[in-house]
């Protein structure tokens, strides 16, 4: 119950509510009616005793002296029974000194439905003699006969007279009461739960608009750029004097610091972003005069001393590695203003085939592959983007895994054609990647040499370049490692012409 939905476990706590107290009220009715109805019995149990005890025996329509011996008259055995009597009332008459073995059917018997005299076996005349005789009403089960209200009492003779009702009136009424409450409940209960969800749907359509603005917000790109985060919760779910209009209004001063937090931040990344773009360019000239000055002394005809040389080799080949740096960088910088890209036909599969040539040349000792769909599948293999760009990527994949992979490394370039999409995929069989790396994989300056060394060349760029003009495409691009990884880049086909 702990999963289900807000409007769900308030229908069922109203239903149980309905359920509970229905159940409460028809049990205490049920007890009020059978105790009304046994009371009312008893009653009529009492006056029955009475005049079972006063009254005159009626032998064969003969009325006869309560102290007249009913062994004296002419009448045959069961015909022992007191006027004014309703039918199936019991009596059991036994005069003092007599046992249950003295006991005969003159002395117990009942009238029943149809106005016959009914003798009563041993069985039934002793289950009636237990009863105690304080005058006070029992239920009792007859053999054969079922349920019954009892008196007993001893007169001044001696004389034990019991007294029973059938109370099967008050069990037939009870039980009917029971079935008709049970089945009005149970309507109840339908009609409860059909009413509650109607009303709790109503009730709840103000935290359903609300969880809608939320919903529209959470969907917002709000990782990068310029955050307009428009949309609020309606005026009148802002009610602060109910629940809901408490969440609304709490929702909107939420979403107006953050949107006051997401612009400093896009104040803060223009300026950087600014920054990175201006330092990078007015850098370049002073690294080329750098470079041209290293390259003119190393030329120089004049007598050098070696340790100049080396040192000034040494200068120009850091100068070359700051101004790819410092390129990627103002790539990067680029990519994040949203500079537009060109936008043209390109063949991933020309671009692979170059790429893997290049690469080749770079590492040849990797083991480098094609895998490129068949000469009648060629022209699947178009998009529309940045010739120069796209190149950029698939360098850039190959490059990756030559620097990070051991020599004899297969390495395979692929590209496929999946629906409306093209995928590009660079798998090698290497050792794969280590995964504290795979979270911030195309973060920038990732790399996977710890010691910030530059044996390998690499400057931390690759990856997060890749990522960017993966998706200033349109596209996605996704990593599966170990062992051996596999890069995967999903760009949109260039529609048919």
């Amino acid at each position: 119950m702990g999963r289900w939905t807000l409007r769900r476990r308030l229908v069922v706590v109203v239903v149980a509510l309905v359920a509970v107290v229905a159940a409460a009220m028809g049990t205490l009715s049920t007890l009020a009616l059978q105790s009304s109805l046994t009371t009312q019995l008893d009653e009529k149990l009492t006056a029955a005793h009475r005049r079972t005890v006063d009254g005159p025996v009626r032998v064969g329509g003969i009325a006869v002296a309560p102290d007249q011996a009913a062994d004296e008259l002419p009448a045959p055995p069961g015909s022992t029974f007191r006027p004014g009597q309703d039918a199936g009332t019991v009596n059991v008459q036994v005069p003092d000194g007599a046992g249950p073995a003295d006991l005969t059917a003159l002395q117990a018997g009942y009238v029943d439905d149809d106005g016959n005299l009914v003798a009563l076996d041993q069985t039934q005349t002793e289950q009636l003699l237990a009863v105690p005789t304080d005058g006070e009403p029992v239920s009792i089960v007859l053999s054969d006969l079922g349920g019954y209200r009892a008196i007993a009492s001893v007169a001044t003779d001696g004389t034990t007279n019991v007294t029973a009702l059938p109370s099967t009136s008050v069990t037939s009424t009870v039980t009917t009461f029971v079935a008709v409450e049970v089945v009005v409940a149970a309507l109840a209960l339908l009609v409860a739960a059909a009413a509650g969800m109607v009303l709790v749907r109503r009730e709840l359509r103000p935290l359903d608009r609300v969880v809608g603005t939320a919903n529209r917000v959470a969907r917002l790109p709000l990782d990068r750029g310029e955050v307009v985060l428009a949309d609020r919760v309606p005026a009148r779910d802002t009610d602060p004097a109910t629940e809901v209009g408490q969440v609304g209004a709490a929702l909107n001063k939420l979403l107006g610091h953050v949107e006051q937090a997401l612009g400093a931040r896009h104040e803060s990344e223009s300026q950087v972003r600014q920054f990175v773009a201006d330092a990078s360019h007015e850098l370049r000239t002073p690294l080329a005069s750098i470079r041209g000055y290293a390259e003119l002394v190393r030329r120089s005809p004049d007598d050098v001393p070696v340790s100049a040389l080396q040192a000034m080799s040494r200068v120009e080949s850091e100068s070359e590695r700051m101004t790819a740096l410092l390129e990627d960088m103002l790539l990067l910088a680029r990519l994040d203003a949203g500079r537009p890209l060109a936008s043209e036909p390109v063949d991933l599969t020309v671009l692979a085939i170059d790429a893997v040539t290049d690469a080749h040349a770079a590492g040849p000792d990797h083991d480098w592959r094609l895998d490129l769909p068949s000469e009648e599948h060629l022209e699947d293999a178009l998009v529309v983007g940045d010739d120069h760009r796209l190149r950029q990527v698939l360098a850039n994949l190959l490059s990756n895994a030559r620097l990070h992979t051991p020599a004899g490394t297969a390495v395979t370039a692929r590209v496929r054609r999946a629906g409306d999409k093209v995928v590009l995929q660079v798998a090698d069989d290497g050792p794969g990647i280590p995964p504290a790396l795979r979270e911030s994989l195309f973060q920038r300056f990732t790399r996977g040499d710890a010691s910030r060394n530059s044996a390998t060349g690499s400057t931390g760029l690759g990856l997060a370049i890749v990522h960017a003009v993966v998706t200033a495409h349109g596209g996605t691009i996704t990593v599966s490692s170990g062992p051996g990884t596999t890069f995967t880049v999903t760009l949109p086909a260039a529609l048919a012409a």
